[in-house]
């Protein structure tokens, strides 16, 4: 398999990337930690709150016990150096929490001049890490060994010293693990340029993306680790290696990027509201069913979408009933389950699901069908390879295969594995490149469905049926390349992909799907958007909006909260972001500012690939009408409008940091907003009997 190639966008240097002069994330012994200086706020009020609950434990424990220890036959110093130093330790440790928790607040995200001071704090704390562990063996040994003994028992002093021993350990561990997981294995990546002809970049890139492999198999362990796998690890390595390499952020860092972008982008489209940019764009939007489909085939219509898109949503199966109904689920999968299906027959062939059939449960449950309309149903999920169903309508006289969408991390690499690979094969225009993991599914996909002879024997049964692919998301996306593969032996075939992922194909192909496949999205879902230019695009702005930033991150974080809760405020657009004009006393000497990005680097201009990918098919969008200040008072249901967009608005469109980028991607909700305009159409049919809907 041919991988990503960074010749010719790493350029010819000769060295390795260094540190930049002043590091924001933590670093410590010589090495670079996956915190930030500003990190240590929620996290040292955390472990104050409890250092302060065990002082206050211990100072009563030793008030009760204190002077009873002089009586003690043997071990009684050991209990009062215990007692003392453990107290001692407590307060010493609290202070220094405070002492972090407040300069670890100052400055704002790349003001590290402010917080100079963390990393030695941080060492200090973790030298205390030694006393601490001494005193605890001292506990451990009053709490569980002979070797204290005292006439005088005190029941709540015994009790708080087996807590308190037992919490510390605890506590011990936890910050063992944690510097165990901060700890950042590229900081310490070593060169050595054993190839001449590669250079020192180059090496660099395939060491990261090492690390980044192994990574992913210790983390995702539980995923069967095959060639297939491997692939993937490697894909997805790659790209996060080639977005985030030279880069100085930490993980949170990202976090607080989304936030700030979430106000930057509020700002600009209410700026734009105010020249009426999105009013001439609200234009094109309508509302009126039969005007939106006026030039289209008679098979692309609202009606069969809405058809096929229940199909869609009931691939899901056990897991989609029980998010869609959390109380009734469990009842609802028992009235469709087999009980023992193992051991007895079954109309349905079904392969990969347990022994009461419950996905299979969940698909009939959702899409109403009887037994002896399902006819195939595989749940088997791995990489590159998507569970699917077969199934007979006879309303639409056709055989629907129904493709799953994301719903796992193996689906999450087959998504990431974006590198475009060429596809030859009958009906695809030449020189077209696919998503590579949307290209393997629909390749293992096909390669299924020919050994078992699956659609034959289905054909075999209803002859006079036609053939339709459906699926949403991973589901959609890989429908449509299967449904190229397919075309030279049906070539009446049509596909119906809802919320279709973007950059699936390049634009060769994409412009012939139009002539079989119709893709509806809905509103702001960022799924339908993305593709690794706009995701690169994404991280040139998160970089951008954490420089501009003027306050501290654990602000962000605090705002970023009420933002999920109550949305942005108005004073927040403006108040947020640095004065473009700084005083004498904002300004600050370059190297006691935080460099995200070092001056050699060129990750602002490197790219994954360059070749732009698009959507397929004809897409309908579905977006929210908006309303006026009385339309809002006077109704509660949500109305909605749509228009036709063309694949290359999706490739320049930015993605929106919206809270329902997530929730319009899901199907349940694409569901009821084609269900929604339709069931206005109709009403408008009622109220004027003149008009006729397609």
């Amino acid at each position: 398999m041919r991988g990503p190639s960074f010749k010719g966008t790493l350029g010819p240097k000769r060295h390795p990337p260094p540190p930049p002069p002043e590091m924001p994330a933590l670093t410590l012994f010589g090495r670079k930690w996956l915190a930030g200086t500003d990190d240590m706020v929620f996290p040292s009020l955390i472990e104050l709150f409890i250092r302060l609950l065990w002082m206050g434990l211990l100072g009563t424990a030793t008030c009760r016990y204190y002077t009873a220890t002089f009586s003690c036959s043997a071990g009684g110093e050991l209990v009062r150096t215990y007692l003392i130093g453990k107290l001692a330790t407590l307060c010493v440790v609290s202070i220094l929490l405070i002492v972090i928790m407040n300069r670890s607040a100052q400055g704002s995200i790349v003001d590290v001049y402010a917080r100079r001071h963390v990393p030695t704090l941080m060492a200090i704390k973790i030298f205390l890490l030694i006393p601490e562990t001494g005193w605890n063996v001292m506990g451990t040994m009053w709490a569980y060994m002979e070797v204290i003994k005292c006439e005088q028992y005190d029941h709540y002093t015994n009790t708080a010293i087996d807590v308190i021993v037992i919490l510390d350990w605890l506590l011990f561990a936890l910050a063992m693990f944690t510097l165990f997981m901060v700890i950042d294995p590229i900081g310490s990546v070593k060169l050595r340029g054993s190839q001449p002809d590669v250079s020192l970049d180059t090496l660099y890139h395939r060491k990261v993306t090492r690390i980044w492999v192994r990574r992913f198999r210790w983390v995702f362990c539980w995923i069967i680790r095959d060639k297939q796998s491997h692939e993937a690890f490697s894909q997805v390595a790659g790209l996060v290696s080639c977005m985030f390499r030279d880069t100085d952020l930490v993980p949170s860092d990202l976090i607080a990027g989304f936030v700030l972008l979430r106000v930057k982008q509020k700002r600009e489209s209410r700026e734009q509201r105010r020249i009426e940019l999105i009013a001439e764009q609200r234009l094109k939007y309508t509302t009126d069913v039969k005007e939106a489909f006026c030039n289209m085939p008679e098979w692309m219509n609202l009606e069969k979408a809405e058809h096929y898109m229940r199909f869609a949503l009931s691939s899901y199966g056990c897991p989609m009933m029980m998010f869609l109904h959390c109380v009734t689920g469990t009842f609802k999968l028992i009235a469709n389950s087999t009980c023992c299906a193992c051991f007895r027959s079954k109309p349905t062939q079904v392969r990969g699901d347990n022994c009461c059939l419950c996905n299979l449960a969940g698909v009939k449950a959702l899409s109403k069908l009887p037994d002896r309309d399902i006819l195939y149903a595989s749940f088997k999920n791995y990489i590159f390879e998507l569970p699917f169903l077969v199934l007979v309508d006879h309303k639409t006289k056709c055989i629907v295969l129904v493709i799953r969408g994301s719903i796992s991390m193996r689906d999450v690499f087959t998504d990431l594995t974006a590198y475009p690979e060429r596809l030859e094969t009958e009906g695809i225009p030449p020189n077209s490149l696919f998503h590579k993991g949307f290209m393997m599914c629909a390749i293992n996909l096909k390669k299924h469905i020919e050994d078992n002879n699956l659609l034959e024997k289905a054909f075999a049964q209803f002859p006079e049926y036609g053939l339709v692919l459906t699926g949403h998301s991973l589901g959609a996306g890989t429908a449509a390349i299967l449904g190229f593969l397919l075309r030279p032996k049906y070539p009446d075939l049509k596909v119906y992909g809802f919320s279709t992922p973007g950059g699936i194909m390049s634009k060769e192909g994409a412009e012939e799907t139009k002539n079989f496949m119709m893709s509806v999205g809905l509103g702001d879902d960022f799924i339908m958007r993305l593709n690794v230019p706009n995701f690169e695009d994404l991280r040139t702005q998160i970089f951008n909006v954490l420089q501009a930033c003027r306050l501290p991150k654990y602000r962000v974080f605090l705002n970023g909260f009420g933002y999920a809760l109550f949305g942005v405020p108005a004073a927040d657009l403006e108040s947020v972001w640095r004065n473009e004009r700084p005083t004498p006393r904002m300004r600050q000497p370059e190297q006691q500012r935080r460099v995200l990005i070092p001056p050699h680097s060129d990750v602002m201009s490197r790219r994954y690939t360059h070749v732009k990918m698009h959507s397929a098919g004809r897409i309908l969008h579905i977006s929210r009408k908006r309303k006026t200040k009385d339309e809002k008072k006077g109704e509660d249901d949500e109305t909605y409008e749509m228009r036709w967009i063309d694949p290359e608005e999706l490739v320049e469109e930015e993605i929106r940091i919206l809270p329902r980028m997530f929730l319009d991607h899901f199907p349940h909700n694409l569901l009821k907003a084609i269900s929604t305009v339709l069931e206005e159409q109709r009403t408008e049919i009622e109220d004027f009997p003149q008009i006729t809907i397609i």
